[in-house]
């Protein structure tokens, strides 16, 4: 096993907690390897920091994977891993359908594991995750098998862009038997279709989980505006809360015909419809012609996906924010959020009070959530935190 040794004063963030050494931090290595392999990290006097992958490929030189000089990187240390995950679900969210492994947050740096009622998506994205996803994926099946959880089949939407970071390709597809990728979940009551094959990501924003059910208590007999729609989700819960007219919004056909089918599943089909419009569009519309509503809800997709495009973010987030303020009736409710990593808890509450008094309203926090737990925030991994979700009630000021 080759060993990675750092320049004196780095690997600050590996000491900190965190689990990437990038490759500026690196003073030589001794011993042979390829990309992939694991590989001992020592700091600059030889102290022993961790083991993980390499990859020449990636600025993410090194991915840490345990700090135990003693661990074997093997099938027994993979399936205790994994059990802790489970353990971990099991106790902390609905386990129906939920995330398995949350990369390095789980310390599994590179794989996301999503369950969706008896099927398992898997997204790889590091080239030394990738050559132990075999073995992740049959241990873990093994343990829900303990559980009497029998996995009908696993899909791998591994078609990120960051793959090519990694000299990897784009690859989606079935691992083992194929199946009908449609499958039907059930969440704080409401039923979806998800499409596991050409749906976002790995098929349904499941992070939301919990944020999605905070917004019933204030949606009962409500008119409610539902922004960036997606397949319905947000919609969906607001209607099955009783509210009386709920209106959801997307730019993509292929989601608005998807959250209407769920809207069919759900019965809801009466009070809760789609319409495909740009966002940006129908908001200032919609003030002009001085609609009005009991909640607005902004779910939109990340602005940023890097620090250079942060400022330009935060003024898309208080233009939206700004704009679905003015639609809010006195002492209506506004839900907004940002899942962006690069858009801070600080950056995001800023943007908002920008936006609020810009449009001439008072706030008043009714709620603050994150991502669901089975998506942990691993401190010092700050990678791990990304959904920030508020709820306020919106007052004019005059």
């Amino acid at each position: 096993m080759a060993d990675i040794i750092l320049k004196k004063g780095e690997g600050r963030t590996v000491k900190a907690g965190g689990l990437w050494i990038y490759d500026n931090e690196i003073d030589k290595t001794e011993g042979a390897y390829e990309n992939g392999d694991i590989v001992n990290v020592l700091d600059f006097d030889g102290y022993f920091m961790g083991k993980g992958f390499i990859n020449d490929n990636s600025k993410i030189r090194v991915r840490l994977l345990t700090r135990k000089k003693d661990d074997v990187i093997d099938r027994a240390f993979l399936r205790k891993v994994l059990t802790n995950c489970w353990e971990y679900r099991k106790k902390v969210v609905d386990i129906s359908s939920c995330r398995l492994v949350f990369g390095e947050a789980d310390f599994l740096p590179g794989i996301v594991i999503d369950k969706f009622e008896d099927v398992l998506v898997v997204q790889s994205l590091a080239l030394g995750i990738d050559k132990l996803k075999p073995v992740i994926i049959e241990e873990l099946m093994d343990i829900l098998k303990e559980d009497n959880i029998l996995i009908r089949g696993v899909y791998e939407r591994s078609d990120a862009k960051v793959r090519l970071n990694e000299g990897m390709k784009k690859y989606k597809g079935f691992i083992g038997n194929e199946f009908d990728t449609k499958v039907i979940i059930t969440e704080n009551g409401v039923k979806y279709y998800v499409d596991i094959a050409d749906g976002q990501k790995t098929g349904f924003f499941l992070d939301q989980k919990y944020n999605r059910e905070a917004i019933k208590k204030i949606c009962k007999d409500a008119r409610v505006l539902d922004c960036f729609t997606h397949t319905g989700s947000f919609a969906l819960n607001a209607g099955l809360a009783g509210a009386r007219e709920v209106t959801g919004v997307d730019a993509s056909e292929l989601a608005v015909n998807q959250a209407t089918e769920n809207a069919k599943l759900n019965n809801l089909d009466d009070r809760v419809k789609f319409i495909c419009e740009d966002v940006f569009d129908l908001l200032p519309r919609l003030e002009k012609e001085n609609e009005k509503y009991d909640v607005v809800i902004l779910d939109p997709p990340a602005f940023t996906k890097s620090r250079n495009s942060v400022k330009n973010a935060t003024k898309g987030y208080r233009e939206i924010n700004i704009r679905g303020m003015k639609l809010v009736k006195n002492g209506g409710y506004l839900a907004t959020c940002s899942c962006s990593h690069f858009m801070t808890p600080e950056l995001f509450s800023k943007a908002i009070a920008q936006a609020a008094k810009s449009a001439g309203k008072r706030l008043r926090q009714v709620e603050f959530k994150t991502q669901a737990p089975d998506h942990p925030i691993l401190w010092m991994a700050d990678e791990s935190y990304y959904l920030k979700f508020y709820i306020f009630q919106v007052i004019d000021e005059r």
